[in-house]
Formats: C-alpha cells, sequence, structure tokens
C-alpha cells in the first residue's frame, strides 16, 4: 500500500476512535448527563448505526467519484461498526441489567425493539468474523453472499432506533432515508445515475481547466 494511503488510513481509524475518547472524556469530567448509563447506550448505539451507514457509503461513493482505492477503508469501517454495537450490547447487558440473564431474555421476548437490536447484533457477529482475507479466500462466492446481510442489519438497526424513540422520530427517520438512498444508489438505475454523475463532474473539470487555460 502506498505510504499516502497508509497515512490516509491512520487517520481514518484516529477519527473512528474519537466517538470512544468523546465518551470516555465526558465520564472522567462529569459530562454524561443525569442518567449516564442511557447517555453512553444511546451513543454507541448511535454510532454503530452510523458506521453501519459510512460502511454502506463506499461502494456509492467509489462509482461517484471513480476511486477503487476507497474500497480499502470498507472493512476498518464496518469492524468499528461491530466495535460500538458491542459496546452498546455491553452497556445494556452489564449496566442496565447487571449480567441478569433471565431478564434479558425476557426483555428480548417482550420488548419489539430490543428483540430487532438483538438480532441485528447477533447478524453482525458472522460478518466481523469472516472480515478477514483468509476468510474470503476460504468461502469465496459464499463470503458476498453472507455480507450481504450487512444490509438486513442496518435496517434492523434503524427500527431497533425508530420503535425505541416514543416521542421526536426526527433521527431515527433520517437515518432511514439515508438507508433507503444508500440501498437505492446499488440498484442498476442507481449505479447508471451514480456513472453520469461522475461523467458529469469530470466535463465539468475539465472544461473549467481549459477555461483557465
Amino acid at each position: 500500500m502506498p505510504a499516502a494511503l497508509r497515512t490516509l488510513k491512520v487517520g481514518v481509524f484516529l477519527i473512528c476512535l474519537l466517538p470512544l475518547a468523546r465518551l470516555v472524556y465526558l465520564g472522567v469530567a462529569g459530562g454524561l448527563g443525569a442518567n449516564p448509563i442511557e447517555f453512553v447506550t444511546h451513543s454507541t448505539g448511535t454510532w454503530a448505526l452510523t458506521g453501519l451507514m459510512v460502511t454502506l457509503s463506499i461502494t456509492p461513493l467509489r462509482h461517484l467519484t471513480g476511486q477503487p482505492d476507497l474500497v480499502r477503508y470498507r472493512r476498518m469501517l464496518g469492524l468499528f461498526a461491530f466495535f460500538y454495537a458491542c459496546l452498546h450490547f455491553v452497556t445494556y447487558v452489564w449496566l442496565d441489567q447487571f449480567f441478569d440473564l433471565a431478564a434479558i431474555a425476557k426483555d428480548i421476548v417482550k420488548r419489539p425493539f430490543v428483540t430487532v437490536g438483538f438480532a441485528a447484533f447477533i447478524l453482525l457477529i458472522p460478518l466481523a468474523a469472516t472480515s478477514n482475507h483468509a476468510m474470503m479466500r476460504r468461502l469465496g462466492r459464499r463470503w458476498q453472499r453472507l455480507h450481504r446481510l450487512i444490509y438486513l442489519i442496518a435496517l434492523l438497526g434503524v427500527v431497533h432506533y425508530l420503535w425505541l424513540v416514543k416521542k421526536d422520530l426526527t433521527e431515527p427517520l433520517i437515518y432511514g432515508g439515508i438507508l433507503a438512498l444508500l440501498l437505492a444508489l446499488r440498484l442498476r438505475w442507481g449505479t447508471v445515475l451514480l456513472q453520469a454523475a461522475r461523467k458529469r463532474f469530470v466535463q465539468a473539470g475539465s472544461s473549467g481547466m481549459q477555461s483557465r487555460l
């Protein structure tokens, strides 16, 4: 990998750690609010969902910009989404339920938003476990079919958020709109639209350079 790409990858890695650093800082400074557990749960869940959206945006961005190297960041972004999902799950199991397995099982069965969130987390595990090159080679075409579960996981994540919120639905609906757009851009007409937009950008850039000359 060229040095510039390595440097950029390190930069993206550090940016992905910022939400965790913020939580640690707020925890030390006493800035987690009146309900710290709820704050941490909401924050980690939001960043897990954001990570999924950013991961799904790599392919459309690659088509739009014509930069195939963007795919190099997809695995790292997906693993960070899983990382924050793990923090979200651990916060719920440890700080909210105190490892009471019976209470957790009852919660999963009785509360639909917990059921959907738990299903999304369980589905994320095999994707994270098979994200390395060795598993890609071992699974072959099955790897791609398995990792298409990210579409379902993202949908479950949006539904989880939507059912969790009782009053202001603005944020979950924004995530739902972003997901709908990202999925639409993966359809054939969406890909054609991105390629046409890229061609216009290239032509506009070329015309601008020629006019300066």
